[in-house]
Order: C-alpha cells, then structure tokens, then sequence
C-alpha cells in the first residue's frame, strides 16, 4: 500500500510527493538559461553589426518562448508549497520581475510577426500574466508570499503596463508596414530613375551607390527597428529598467539590512534549488534589461537634437498611424454569422456596441502613447542638462587635442560626410513624428555596406573568374549550343534555362579523352561556382515561362555530375579513359545515349503525364535526356573535320559555357534591383545585406563581362532569357564553332570563323 501513497494504517503518505521538488527547480533554472542564452545572442548580435536598438533575432515572443517563459514563473504560480527563507521569497520576486523584463525586451519582435500570430502570440501572453498576477494575489492573501508584498505589487502593475503597451502597439504593426511598403515602392522607382553621381562611371560603382539607397530604405523601414525606435517601447524600457531596481532594492535589503526584514525558520520543498533559480533568474534580469534599457537611454541621448532646449507641441501629439486600424475597424461592418440577425434593432444594437468598444480602444490607445510621451519627455528633461555639459566637454576636448592641420582635415571630411549625409537621407523612411531621426540614422548607417563589400571581395571565385576570362567577344558561342536543325524528339522543344546547357556541356566535356586532368578540376570547380549564381539570377528575374522543373532538373543533374561523374547513370570518366574513341563518337554516343533515355523515360511517364501538353511540366530525366541530346547534336554539326583533337572541342566547350555563363552575369543590375524589392519587408534588410556582398564577391567578374560588347537587347526580359541572346546571336550570321589551326587569337576571344 505504501508504494500507492498510502501508509500501512490507510492514512494518504506524502512524504514522497515532494521528493522531485529540487528537480522541478532545475528544469526551472534550466528553462531561464535557455532564456538567459537567446537574450545574450541578441545583444552580441546588436553589439557585432552596431545595432543598438538590439533586434529580437534570437528571443522572440513566439510559442517556444512562451512555453520557456511558463516553466520559469513555475515559483510564482505555486500556490501551495511553503516558501520561508529568504532566498525561496526573492526566488518567487525574481521570477516575476523576469516575465517583466522578457516583456520589454521582445517588443520589436511583434514587428516580424503576421496580424493574426501578432493576435495568438498577444492573446497567450495576456493569458500567462494575467494567471500569474491573480496566482499571486492569493498568495499574498494566504500568506505565501509575506515578504516584499510592496514589491511584488509594483511589479504586478508595471507586468499589466507592459501588457498594455505591447498590445496597443501590436496594432499598429499592420498600418505602419503597409505605409512603409508604400514609401520603399516610391523610392525604388526614384532610385530606378535617379542618374548615378558624376564620379560612378563603373558598373560596379553604380551599383553600390544604388545599394547605398536600397540599404538605407531598408534598414530605416525594418519593421523592428520601427517598433524599437516607437515612443512605446523606449516607455518599456523605462518600466522595465524600473522592475530590475525593484528586485535590486529588495535584495539589497535582504542581504545588507537583514535587520529590517524577518523570515520564517524552516526549509523549502525545492531546498537547494532555489537558490540555483534565484542567481540565475537575478542574472536573466541583468542581461534581459541591457537591450531595453539601451533603447529607453538612447530616445534620451539622440531625440532632441539641441540639449536644453523645451519641447514642442508636437512632441505630444499623437499621430494618425497609431489610431488608424482601430479607426478603419470602425468602418467595417460585422460580417460573422453570429451578428447576421433578422432583427435591425439587434444588428444596430451589436454595431453600435463595437463602435462603442472601439471608442475605449483608441481613447486608450491615444492614453498610452500620450503617457508614453511624457515618459519619455521627462526622462529627456532630467538628462538634458547633464547631456549639454558631456557635449561641451567633448567639444573642448576635440579642439584643443587636435592641430589646426589636423582639424581643417577632419573638417573637409566631416563636409564630405554631410554630403553624403544629405544624398541619403532623402531615402530614409519614417513615420510622422519622426523628422528628428533622420540625421541619426543616416550618420549611423551611411557606410554600412562597406563592411559587406569588402567581406565580399575577401571570398571573390577565382575558379569561376578565370573561366569567364575565356569567353568572347559578345559572347557569341553562346549561338551554337543549340542548333534548330537538329531534329526535335517528337515533342515541342522545351525552353532552355541558363543552368541546363552549362550543366551539359560541362557533362560532355568531362566525357572526352585526353583532357588535361587539371583542365577538368578548374571548368568544374569554376562552373560550381558560376551555377551558385547562376540559380539566383533565375530566381529573380522575371520570366515569361515557369521553368521551376528545368531549374530543379538542371540542379539534379549537376549534382550527380559534380559528385560523382556520372550523368543520369552513365560513367564519364570510365568514357573519357577510351582512348580509341574520337571526339565526334564522343558526341554521337552521348546523343545515342540521350535518345536511348528519353525512350525509356518517355515510357515510364506515359501512364502519368500527358507530354505533349507542356514540355515545362516533364520529370527532371526527360529534360537532361533532352538537352544532352540537342546540345551533343548541335556540337556534332558545328565540329565536322575528323581532324579536329579532343583538346580543341574541350577549348571550343569551355569558351561555350564561358560565355552563357558571363551573358546571365549581365542580369546582374537587375535581379538585385528585383531581389530588393521582391522579398518581403521583414527580410528586406538582409535580402539587401547578402546583394552588397554578392557584388563584392563577384567585382572582378564585373568589371570583365564590361569590357565585352554586350548585344542590345530591347526588354529586360529579353536580356534575361538565354533563347533570346541565342536568338540575337544567329541573327547577326552564320558562324562555325572553330578556327583554322594555323589562325591564332591574341585575345581570349572563342575561335570563329565565317562558313560558306
């Protein structure tokens, strides 16, 4: 019976029932260092890209944090095991000082959120603090909690303003993303139609002033560090900051005026541990409060722009975009089942009472940003003077510390600056009210893309630039890699992609014999790494046709070849070790092979796909059985001397691929124009980040595809569809793939010549 909790007299035995108590309180320690970590990894990653709002990147309110955040109150919301000493009742303060400082410290991630996870997340968090606020209000009136009752009452208050500030500003999440989404299509297009400065003749110096603005858009309109930039959440990191002292206060009153204080005798079912959740939820505290304290410090230090001086009117106003979803709620009848009666008295009656709700909403709302306010203006009154003396000192220091040499220099380049300064922010995105942060945030972010472009540069492709210093003049091989008298398979042709003919040829030229193993290593490894890029241009450009099939059968294919070198099963080295084979059996087996697949394909796909509807929509095998066979024909028209040599059908290919590969790395303008304005406006920031070191990383490239004559091509679209370059090439005549052997090119350019 004792092992079923009773006592052998029948009597309930609990002397078990609090044996796993210590336990329950290192899952409790555990679950805030968990916490404890995120918060760290977000002040290190403000700290590294000098963000000093601190982004929500790492803790966020979101369902895993949520769950944490309930398995570190589990103190605070035990009703009914006895807490005497002094370290189990600072254990149960710290736990609710914590929920105050996760509050704080994760309000710019409600700018990353969709309305309705902004609604869930709102909705759970509400429910977890208001059952521990009422869990702690029994507590006080049973007695659990006898200390610090004036604490843990501040505290509770502070926790429902934190509640109301993040849910009021929640609100506004929508209006303001759809009112910067506005302003960044705007400025795009002037971008777009802005002539570069005089000094940027170069593509790639065009490109990274044009980055510049994009950068500067992007970051200003980041929907964290609009929220962390609001007036509600620098309030939060007041109150926040207040919270910490709180427990601060108590716990040097505790261990430096015991005196003052009287705990009970006795110990604590969680005995050991909860002095494992006291340090580190104390230490959760500390860390947790650096981000919004920083935020709350830094409205004071760069709000007002001219220390001392009273604020404006304006500085009390509350603007539009804070009411104007509760205003445009008001406007939108009820169209839920529920309130679809048959009665017009009842249907006014429920309209009216959700006009009537909406009223108290943005009557709070309009309280909480005017308190807000006030906060914030009286936190920038106390510190005003202190600030204007810290600014005089410095300017005393900078002027008698440097020699008129010196300071005529720092001057022309702080003059340079202020040019700079005034480019950019013209495209700066704020939300009214805000005119007083444009100068901070472009002298912050003015050169935050030269860290990434030099990053860039540092990891340029060798491998792939030496390929491109191959290819020709106008990249006119890129002509012949598909010829239209080669005969079609029974279907309609599909369209070609970029990625799919170099990863047939590359498959062709690995297959021929007496090719310089390291010729092999460097088009492969030069064509991995063009194809890296290549995979990004298609994704961005805008195209006519969907061609998600060619695009994942070209990286299908590549994969096999790359890795194993093989294509779609068939062994290309153990062919390039025939050495009775001549290069044209090379390429009129490989074709053979090629028909002999799509035959065999063809007959597994029949039962379950109709071919000759779409050739966009054929499995992965049919489309490299297809280009394998087109492109080995076209090769064999082009290459009709039997004397040819297996090292000049390899030169021939390799100047091939060069070429489609530098005429797609043309599009380069464009897919980053279109990468950054095509993601979505939580991600654009880094969307922009990863284009600035793309065009580090591929300079060198740039400035080579420059000095090729590039063909006019109409449409963007045009210059961004490799049909149509092939297009545009045989227009210009009819062109042999090779040269005379006793012809030589000074130049690298593909070797031509003019066929009867």
């Amino acid at each position: 019976m004792g092992g079923l909790g009773c006592s052998v007299d029948g009597n309930l035995n609990d002397q078990k029932f609090s044996t796993p108590m210590p336990w329950i309180g290192l899952y409790i320690a555990a679950a805030s260092a968990v916490c404890v970590v995120a918060m760290a990894a977000d002040i290190i990653n403000g700290l590294r890209y000098r963000k000093l709002w601190f982004p929500c990147r790492f803790f966020s309110i979101n369902a895993t944090s949520l769950t944490l955040i309930a398995a570190a109150v589990k103190l605070s919301v035990d009703l009914n095991t006895s807490m005497p000493s002094r370290g189990d009742q600072l254990a149960k303060l710290s736990s609710t000082v914590f929920v105050c400082t996760v509050m704080g410290n994760s309000m710019p991630s409600l700018g990353t959120m969709g309305n309705e996870e902004i609604f869930m997340n709102i909705m759970a968090l509400g429910i977890l603090v208001i059952t521990l606020i009422v869990n702690i209000c029994i507590q006080l009136a049973t007695g659990a909690i006898f200390i610090f009752w004036k604490e843990h009452a501040c505290v509770m208050f502070i926790m429902l303003v934190l509640l109301l500030l993040l849910s009021f500003s929640a609100i506004t999440v929508p209006t303001t993303k759809r009112y910067l989404e506005y302003k960044y299509s705007k400025k795009y297009e002037l971008v777009l139609k802005e002539a570069p400065s005089e000094h940027n003749f170069t593509l790639v110096s065009k490109l990274r002033e044009n980055l510049s603005k994009y950068w500067m858009m992007s970051y200003s309109s980041s929907p964290q560090f609009v929220m962390g930039r609001s007036v509600t959440c620098t309030a939060s990191g007041a109150f926040c900051l207040l919270s910490a002292a709180i427990l601060g206060e108590a716990m040097v009153r505790s261990f430096f005026m015991p005196g003052l204080l009287k705990f009970c005798g006795g110990q604590s079912d969680y005995k050991w541990s909860t002095t494992l959740v006291l340090v580190t939820q104390t230490i959760a505290v500390g860390v947790g409060t650096i981000a919004p304290a920083c935020r709350w410090l830094f409205a004071i230090r760069f709000r007002c722009p001219y220390r001392g001086n009273k604020a404006s009117k304006k500085e009390f106003k509350v603007e539009n975009y804070w009411i104007q979803s509760l205003e445009e709620m008001k406007e939108v009848p009820l169209t839920s089942k529920i309130f679809k009666l048959q009665n017009r008295h009842g249907r006014r009656i429920v309209h009216d009472a959700k006009n009537r709700v909406l009223d108290l909403c943005i009557a709070m709302q309009k309280g909480i940003v005017s308190v807000s306010k006030w906060i914030r203006f009286i936190s920038i009154f106390s510190a005003s003077y202190i600030l204007l003396c810290c600014d005089l000192c410095r300017h005393l220091k900078r002027k008698f510390s440097l020699s008129n040499s010196v300071s005529s220099c720092v001057e022309s380049e702080q003059d340079s600056q202020r040019d700079t300064k005034l480019n950019l922010s013209r495209f700066v995105l704020h939300l009214e009210g805000e005119e007083a942060l444009v100068d901070l945030m472009v002298s912050h972010n003015c050169d935050a893309t030269k860290y990434w472009f030099q990053l860039g540069r540092k990891q340029q492709p060798q491998n792939l630039t030496k390929l491109l210093e191959k290819s020709s003049q106008g990249f006119k091989a890129l002509a012949y890699f598909d010829s239209e008298q080669v005969p079609s398979l029974g279907y309609e042709r599909p369209p070609n992609s970029w990625a799919m003919p170099v990863v047939t040829l590359t498959s062709i030229a690995l297959a021929l014999p007496n090719i310089d193993p390291s010729s092999i290593r460097n088009l492969r490894s030069g064509v991995n790494e063009g194809l890296n890029y290549v995979t990004n241009v298609e994704k961005y450009l805008v195209t006519k046709a969907d061609k998600t099939n060619i695009k994942k059968a070209a990286a299908a294919t590549w994969t096999e070849v790359e890795l194993y070198h093989k294509w779609l099963g068939v062994d290309l080295r153990k062919m390039s070790l025939t050495q009775e084979l001549s290069p044209n059996e090379v390429l009129e087996q490989l074709s053979q092979i090629a028909k002999n697949k799509f035959s065999e394909y063809e007959k597994l796909n029949e039962a379950r796909s109709c071919l000759k509807d779409n050739p966009l929509k054929w499995p992965y095998k049919l489309l490299a059985a297809n280009s394998m066979y087109r492109i080995s024909k076209s090769l064999l028209l082009n290459y009709e001397r039997s004397d040819r040599t297996s090292e000049k059908l390899f030169e021939a290919i390799t100047v091939m691929i060069s070429d489609i590969l530098g005429a797609c790395m043309t599009n380069l303008q464009e897919a980053i124009s279109i990468k950054c304005v095509s993601t979505a406006i939580e991600k654009r920031e880094e969307s922009v980040r990863q284009a600035v070191f793309v065009l580090g990383k591929f300079e060198e490239i740039i400035k080579i595809i420059e000095l090729k004559e590039v063909p006019n091509l109409v449409e963007t679209h045009q210059k961004g569809c490799i049909d149509e370059w092939r297009l545009s090439q045989l227009e210009k005549g009819s062109w042999g793939l090779l040269q005379n052997d006793t012809q030589k090119s000074a130049s690298n350019d593909v070797y031509i010549a003019m066929e009867d």
